[in-house]
Formats: C-alpha cells, sequence, structure tokens
C-alpha cells in the first residue's frame, strides 16, 4: 500500500477501534506483554545489528544510549504495560451531563481522537509506549521510528501487530512506516489522520508544523532549569540539580541550566561541583559563577542550548523574579524546578514560570508519563491546547456531546412564542 492507502486503512481501522471494549483492549496487551517476553531474544538480536550498524556510522553516544534495547530495557517496558492494564479505560466516560429539559439530556462524553500519526527518535521502547497507549486509549497509528533503529522497530511492531489480530483487534490500527518520504506523504493525510506527534529536534517539529494541515502535538526543546533559592537546603539543592543533571542526560527532561540565588552561591556551588564533576559532568558559568567555582566559560548561546549531554549552563541571580524571568526568557516551556524552604516562594515560583511543569524540591527527571501515572506517555507537549505536559492516555482522548431526546423540536423553545423553556439542570455523574 502506498502512504494514503495505509492511513485510509487506519482510518477505517480506527473507526472499529473506538467501539472495542475494555476487556478485549486488556487482553490485548496482555497479549503484548507475554510476546515480548516470549522474544525477547529475537528483539535483543535485532537491536544489536541496529547497534552495530549505528556505531560504523558513529552516531552520538546519548543518541546510542538510547537505542539500545536490552534486557533491563524489555522488563521495564513489560511492567509498563502491566501498569497501562490497570488504568481506567479513558474512552466512554461522562465529563459532564446537564438537563436540558424533561427527556431531553446532554452528556459530553470522551472518545478517541481518532488516526495519530507519531514520528519518534532512536528510543525503540518508544514505539511500544506510544503503540500501546494507543490501542488503550482507542486511537489507530502510524509509527515512523529512527532509521538508525529500523530493525528493532520491524520487529516489535510485528509482535505487537500479531498479538492484537490474536486479541481479535481490528487490523491495520497500527502502521510503520518505513522512511522519510514516507513522512513527508503522511503530513498530506488530513483527510485520515486526525493528530501528528512529532519527537525530535526544534528544527524538526517547526518543519513538521510547517507542512501540514493535521493539528501538531508535541515541543521542540527540553530547555530545563533548576533553579536554587538563597534559604534552601544544600544537600537537598545538591541531590536534585545531580539527579536533574545525571540520572540519564539524553532525555527532554532533564535539567540543562542551573541558577542560584547569589546568597546561596558560595555554599551551594562547590559542593555541586564535587558531585557533578563525579558524575561525569563539566560546567559551564557565567562570570560570576566563575569568581566561585572553576568552569568553563558560559555564553548566552549556552541559555538556549539542549545539550542532551553531561555538560551543564551555570548562572547566579540576585532574586526569585530574576530566576523566573530567565526562565520564561530562555526556557522551552518543558520542565522547571525550584529548591527552596519557602513555600511562598514556591508557589510564586510555580505560579508565573510559564512551563507545561513545574516542581517544588525534587527532580525535573519526574516529568515523566510513568512516572506521574499516566500510563507512560507519546510525547511531551509545551502547546497550550487540550494536552499539555506528559501526554499519557487523558492527552490521546477528545469527546463528544450525545444528546438524547423524546421528539423535541427547536420550534418549540425558539422566538417570543415559545412553548417551552430550556432547564439547563445541572445532572450529577
Amino acid at each position: 500500500m502506498n502512504i494514503a492507502e495505509t492511513a485510509q486503512s487506519a482510518k477505517t481501522a480506527a473507526i472499529a477501534l473506538a467501539a472495542v471494549d475494555t476487556e478485549t483492549k486488556n487482553r490485548a496487551l496482555t497479549e503484548i506483554a507475554r510476546s515480548l517476553q516470549q522474544q525477547s531474544n529475537a528483539v535483543i538480536s535485532a537491536n544489536r545489528q541496529d547497534l552495530v550498524a549505528a556505531e560504523k556510522s558513529h552516531l552520538a553516544a546519548p543518541l546510542l544510549k538510547r537505542l539500545k534495547f536490552d534486557e533491563a530495557k524489555i522488563a521495564q517496558t513489560i511492567a509498563g504495560i502491566e501498569s497501562l492494564i490497570a488504568l481506567p479505560d479513558p474512552v466512554g466516560r461522562t465529563l459532564t451531563a446537564t438537563e436540558l429539559d424533561t427527556g431531553l439530556e446532554l452528556r459530553k462524553v470522551t472518545c478517541p481522537i481518532g488516526v495519530i500519526g507519531v514520528v519518534f527518535e532512536s528510543r525503540p521502547d518508544a514505539l511500544v509506549q506510544i503503540s500501546t497507549l494507543c490501542l488503550k486509549s482507542g486511537n489507530a497509528v502510524l509509527l515512523k521510528g529512527g532509521s538508525e533503529a529500523t530493525e528493532t522497530n520491524r520487529i516489535l511492531a510485528g509482535i505487537i501487530s500479531d498479538a492484537c489480530d490474536r486479541a481479535g483487534l481490528p487490523k491495520g490500527w497500527i502502521q510503520l512506516l518505513q522512511t522519510r518520504q514516507d513522512v513527508a506523504e503522511m503530513l498530506a493525510q488530513d483527510e485520515y489522520i486526525d493528530l501528528i506527534i512529532p519527537r525530535g529536534s526544534n528544527e524538526f517539529v517547526r518543519y513538521i508544523m510547517s507542512n501540514t494541515n493535521i493539528a501538531v502535538l508535541g515541543h521542540a526543546d527540553g530547555i530545563c532549569h533548576v533553579y536554587i533559592e538563597s534559604d534552601a537546603d544544600v544537600q537537598m539543592a545538591v541531590d536534585v540539580t545531580v539527579d536533574s543533571k545525571c540520572q540519564y542526560v539524553a532525555v527532554c527532561n532533564a535539567a540543562e541550566t542551573l541558577l542560584v540565588h547569589s546568597d546561596i552561591a558560595a555554599q551551594f556551588l562547590p559542593k555541586a561541583k564535587t558531585t557533578l564533576e563525579a558524575g561525569g559532568c563539566r560546567l559551564r558559568g557565567c562570570q560570576r559563577t566563575a569568581a566561585v567555582i572553576e568552569v568553563e566559560p558560559a555564553s548566552e548561546q549556552d541559555w538556549t542550548t539542549e545539550y542532551l549531554d553531561y555538560i551543564l549552563s551555570i548562572k547566579i541571580v540576585d532574586s526569585l523574579d530574576e530566576a523566573i524571568e530567565h526562565i520564561n526568557r530562555y526556557g522551552s516551556g518543558h520542565t522547571d524546578a525550584i529548591v527552596t524552604a519557602d513555600k511562598n516562594k514556591a508557589e510564586k515560583f510555580m505560579s508565573l514560570v510559564d512551563s507545561a511543569n513545574v516542581l517544588w524540591n525534587c527532580s525535573t527527571r519526574f516529568s515523566d508519563g510513568f512516572r506521574y501515572g499516566l500510563g507512560a506517555e507519546v510525547g511531551i507537549s509545551t502547546n497550550k491546547i487540550h494536552a499539555r505536559g506528559p501526554v499519557g492516555l487523558e492527552g490521546l482522548i477528545i469527546y463528544k456531546y450525545k444528546l438524547f431526546g423524546t421528539g423535541q423540536i427547536v420550534a418549540d423553545y425558539a422566538g417570543e412564542n415559545s412553548k417551552k423553556k430550556f432547564k439547563h439542570k445541572k445532572i450529577d455523574i
């Protein structure tokens, strides 16, 4: 099939999938988890082929780390599916109900979006997370992973498709695209595709947004900050900073800039430097930072750079307001954290920082669908639309209005001589 036919097939499957009951969807998810476990050796073998090819092509170290899909990653992926099974079905929930008049009841009910096209990076576990989230939320999905993960993605998509066939799901609900040209053609399928979710560089996401009429959900950069207030517990501040930066550097919720109040800089920065450098992190700092600890000089470009590597830029500020201004100017609206003992300062930070995720006294790495209990995520959105932050099940549904009548007509309610009046009475649900 060409891409138009593939998208049309997915649309047909999406209509049928929207009506599939919870038990069947969960049975399919269980079958996927079981098949992944049974075929783990084949998956790991395919992944090794991708890793060898990636190393030969000199793929960057952070991307190589993302690409690896070993026994531990498979176990984590299966655990994610099991947690997804345990979550309530997001489809068919009544959000609001209103009695317009006697015998005339309006309900706002959740339903799937339809067909979702997802272009994602070199993480094979992302393919499983995305497809299983789409399954549970009743959406068909077109997937295009990074070319460096071709063999791993091919076997994973096959495992998922076969497992769902055995569970009785509509055929064609999951489709794997192969080439960049496929992506370009997918962007033209606004007749069949309802939403595009791109995961990649700023340049790539902006390209997607500029070359399709389909709605786009996602984020370009993950320029995340940790701000250390003057009253912060120093050890807590060190722990939160190090985890935010070093726990896993090649991800969008890793911290890239550390802001430090001038009143605590002399006490905090030497301890942070020791721990960060012990973890392999290189530090770049403003002139005021360089007066406290030895660092590479930071330039204006550093404040707008997503390193995805063991590099952290540091800036000393004189107030909470200055920290907030810096984050809103240079940040990407993704995830930003404050470490402070003062609840009022924390609330001000969390109210005024214009980001999808704002955190108090904890690592930016918590900004994640699985850790939020959302059943993993298809991505993190910095858009100000129906879904913001980690997009899990709730971000993959929309709603429709269902009006239940008993023969009512608008003519009875219209004009000066109307016979009836609306009650507009809210109904408890």
